[in-house]
């Protein structure tokens, strides 16, 4: 029964995380990954500019394994070669006045090997082989689920930040038009006005 809990806590680990980029910024996280180990780096601006981003990772020899330039979104699959310490930065030293905020997640795969009980055969086949089959089969497809959950948030997220952008270019359109219209108008009653009270000649009578 520990060997059921175990499998499932020792699934796929996941680093997540959201942060602001402040303009001509650039932060750099660290982890530390072993030899022929799979990760996945996936990232996505989420706000702010023109939704892009430069990123580059760096391995423990300070090799550029991964460089792109004002990406909005991109997944980046690898399998180390090296142990050590793996350095992956985020860049908006290109923006002069929008932060951004930034979503990543850095996953890191476990070894392919076969589920749980797949070796047992005949004999060996027994009820906890089985248990620990359903359990492997449902943290998968748990994982799938968390993963599916989160794009779904972001694009949400996103969808929300584009719908608030628009709304505040329009009320500041609407709120320049109108200010325009009450100028409009005040000026076209001061023309009317001073067209109307203008000092007429008055004449003397002359006589005969």
């Amino acid at each position: 029964m520990w060997f059921v809990l175990l499998l499932i806590l020792s699934g796929v680990s996941a680093i997540e995380m959201t942060f602001e980029l402040q303009e001509h910024e650039v932060q750099c996280f660290h982890e530390t990954i072993p030899n022929g180990k799979k990760f996945t780096l996936e990232y996505q601006v989420i706000s702010g500019g023109h939704f892009d981003v430069d990123c580059h990772l760096m391995s423990p020899s300070s090799k550029v394994m991964y460089k792109e330039q004002r990406k909005q979104y991109d997944t980046f699959h690898h399998t180390t070669v090296e142990g050590g310490e793996y350095t992956f930065c985020f860049s908006n030293e290109f923006s002069t006045f929008a932060h951004k905020t930034v979503y990543f997640d850095l996953e890191l795969e476990e070894e392919s090997k076969d589920a749980p009980g797949q070796d047992g055969a005949g004999a060996h086949a027994t009820a906890l082989t089985q248990l620990e089959s359903s359990a492997y089969a449902i943290h998968e497809a748990l994982r799938l689920v968390v993963d599916y959950q989160n794009h779904h948030r972001l694009k949400e997220r996103i969808g929300r930040e584009v719908a608030e952008y628009l709304c505040e270019r329009v009320q500041n359109w609407s709120i320049g038009q109108t200010v325009l219209i009450v100028i409009v108008a005040l000026g076209q009653v001061f023309m009317l006005r001073k067209l109307f009270n203008r000092p007429t000649a008055r004449g003397g009578k002359v006589g005969i």
